[in-house]
C-alpha cells in the first residue's frame, strides 16, 4: 500500500487530492494536511472585500469532501520534512505534541506564504489591508466599509489598491478589486468622494506579471491588450501610478522607488497592496539531520521541479523547455510542488533593475487556474507512479491555457467583466513564430456584460467541482 501525503488544500492541493482519492483511495493512503478545516475560494475574496457577498458562502468544510473519497484530513502544520526517510513532523491543530507522518510521495501545495515583513509597515495586523486570506479579507471588509461610511458623510477618501512590494504578484486581483470599488461606490451613490489610485510594479498596465497580453484587432494588425484595460482605468476614473516598488508604510503615506530611481509617497485613507510572495516555510532535514533546504528550494522558499535554472532573461525566454513539466524535484522525485509552491525558472515579464539597484518586476502568477491544472498533472504522475513506475504526463506554462476574468461589479445586470484568454501562459517562441509568442487566434481580451455571467457561471461551476459533486471531474482546471 502507496502512502501519499499532500500539504496544503487550496487549489492545487485539493485538486490533486481529489484526483487521487478517486483513483487510488480505496487502495492506498491519501492524507491532506492543511492548516484550516475549510477551503476557501479565493477568487470570491475580491467581492469578500467589499461587502458584495457573505464570507460563509466563499468557504466549504474539507473532511465531508475528503470521506468521500477515502482521503484522510489532518487539520495542522508541517514542521519539517525529512526527504532521506520519506516523512514529515507536524503539529496538530489543538496538540501542541509533535507527530510524524510517513510518505512514498509527498506533494507540496502550501500555496503562497504572504511575506508582509519584506516591506515594512505592510499588512492587516499593521497599516494595510489584505484579501489574501479569508480573515484578512473580511478585516479589509470592515475597514472598506468604514471609508464608505465617512464618505456618506461627507468625507473625500483616497484609496490606493495595488502592490506592496517591488517583487509582488497577483497583480490581476488588485487590478480586480480596485474595479470593483469603483462599482460599489457608483452603486452606493458616493462616487465622486473617493480617489481611487492603482499602484503597481508593473512596467505597463496589462503585464500582469505575463509580459502583457497583445491580440489581433482589425485582421491582422497586432494591439496592446492593455490598452483595453487602460481605457477602463480611465473610464472609471482611476489614477495609475505604474513602474514602483513599495518599500514602507506608516499609518498616512506609502513609500515607494520608480523605474528611475527616483523616490516619492503617496498619501491614503484606506489601502490594500498584495505583498511579496514566499513559498515554504518549514525546513528539510537529511537523514543526519543537516539542513538542506537550500537543496531542495530556492531562496525565497519555492521548491525546485523539473525545470532548468539560473538561465539569464534572455535565454529563459528562448528556452521554453525550461519550465518544469511534471513538478518533481530533481533532486528527491518523490516529492512534486504544484501550484504556487514550485519554483519558477524565472520571471515572465523583462526584469528592471533601478539606477540604485532596487530590482521591480512583476512575479510570475501561479494562482487559480494553473494551480489547478499542475495540481491535475501531479495526481496523475503520482498515480502513474504508483501503477506503473512511470510518469506519463506533462504540461509545462509554455503549454497551457489561462483564462482569468476581472470582474467590475458582482452583479449580472450593471456589473460588467474583462476576459483574458492567453495561450501559452509563458511565451513559447519556438511554436510560435510571431513577436509575441503566443497563439494569437486563442489570445483575447475582451469587455462587457457577458463577462459578468461567465464569471459567475466559472464560480458556480469550480465551486460544484470542488465540492466534489456529481461529474466533477468533467469540468476542467
Amino acid at each position: 500500500m502507496a502512502k501519499v501525503v499532500i500539504i496544503g488544500a487550496g487549489f492545487a492541493g485539493h485538486t490533486a487530492a481529489m484526483y487521487l482519492g478517486d483513483s487510488l483511495g480505496k487502495e492506498h493512503e491519501i492524507t491532506v494536511v492543511h492548516k484550516f478545516d475549510y477551503f476557501g475560494f479565493v477568487p470570491s475574496w475580491v467581492w469578500l472585500g467589499i461587502d458584495a457577498v457573505k464570507p460563509e458562502h466563499t468557504v466549504f468544510k474539507l473532511k465531508p469532501i475528503y470521506d468521500k473519497f477515502n482521503v484522510n484530513f489532518i487539520q495542522g502544520t508541517v514542521v519539517s520534512v525529512h526527504p532521506d526517510e520519506n516523512y514529515v513532523v507536524l503539529e496538530q491543530a489543538g496538540d501542541t505534541a509533535q507527530s510524524s507522518l510517513e510518505y512514498d510521495h509527498l506533494i507540496i501545495a502550501t500555496g503562497a506564504h504572504m511575506n508582509y515583513d519584506a516591506t515594512p509597515g505592510l499588512g492587516p495586523k499593521k497599516f494595510t489591508q489584505s484579501i489574501c486570506h479569508f480573515d484578512t479579507a473580511i478585516q479589509a471588509r470592515d475597514a472598506y466599509l468604514k471609508s464608505v461610511e465617512r464618505m456618506k458623510k461627507g468625507e473625500r477618501q483616497k484609496l490606493v489598491i495595488g502592490t506592496g512590494h517591488p517583487m509582488a504578484a497577483c497583480q490581476g486581483a488588485a487590478f480586480e478589486y480596485i474595479t470593483n470599488i469603483h462599482h460599489d461606490l457608483t452603486q452606493r451613490g458616493i462616487r465622486d468622494k473617493a480617489d481611487l489610485v492603482y499602484l503597481t510594479n508593473e512596467p505597463e498596465i496589462g503585464d500582469f506579471g505575463v509580459g502583457g497580453i497583445n491580440v489581433v484587432q482589425q485582421g491582422d494588425r497586432i494591439a496592446r491588450g492593455g490598452d483595453l484595460i487602460e481605457d477602463a482605468m480611465d473610464e472609471f476614473g482611476i489614477e495609475k501610478a505604474i513602474r514602483r516598488g513599495v518599500n514602507k508604510v506608516d499609518e498616512n503615506k506609502i513609500y515607494w522607488e520608480d523605474f528611475e530611481g527616483n523616490y516619492g509617497e503617496t498619501e491614503y485613507d484606506f489601502a490594500m497592496l498584495i505583498p511579496q510572495s514566499r513559498g515554504v516555510n518549514f525546513p528539510f532535514f537529511d537523514k543526519d539531520g543537516k539542513d538542506i533546504s537550500s537543496v531542495v528550494c530556492n531562496p525565497g522558499g519555492f521548491v525546485f521541479a523539473d525545470g532548468h535554472y539560473g538561465l539569464p532573461y534572455e535565454e529563459l525566454t528562448k528556452s521554453p523547455k525550461a519550465w518544469p513539466a511534471q513538478y518533481y524535484n530533481p533532486t528527491y522525485k518523490n516529492i512534486f510542488s504544484a501550484g504556487i509552491a514550485f519554483a519558477p525558472p524565472g520571471p515572465i515579464s523583462k526584469p528592471h533593475v533601478t539606477p540604485n539597484g532596487t530590482a521591480i518586476t512583476p512575479g510570475a502568477p501561479r494562482t487559480g487556474m494553473i494551480s489547478g491544472v499542475i495540481g491535475r498533472v501531479v495526481a496523475f504522475n503520482v498515480i502513474d507512479m504508483i501503477k506503473t513506475g512511470r510518469m506519463t504526463h506533462r504540461e509545462r506554462m509554455t503549454e497551457m491555457l489561462a483564462v482569468c476574468i476581472a470582474s467590475n461589479g458582482k452583479s449580472l445586470w450593471n456589473g460588467s467583466a474583462i476576459v483574458m484568454i492567453i495561450y501559452p501562459i509563458v511565451p513559447d517562441h519556438e511554436r510560435y513564430d510571431n513577436k509575441e509568442g503566443r497563439d494569437m487566434f486563442v489570445t483575447k481580451v475582451e469587455r462587457g456584460i457577458g463577462g459578468a455571467w461567465l464569471k459567475q457561471m466559472v464560480e458556480i461551476t469550480f465551486i460544484h467541482k470542488f465540492r466534489g459533486r456529481f461529474g466533477w471531474q468533467f469540468i476542467p482546471e
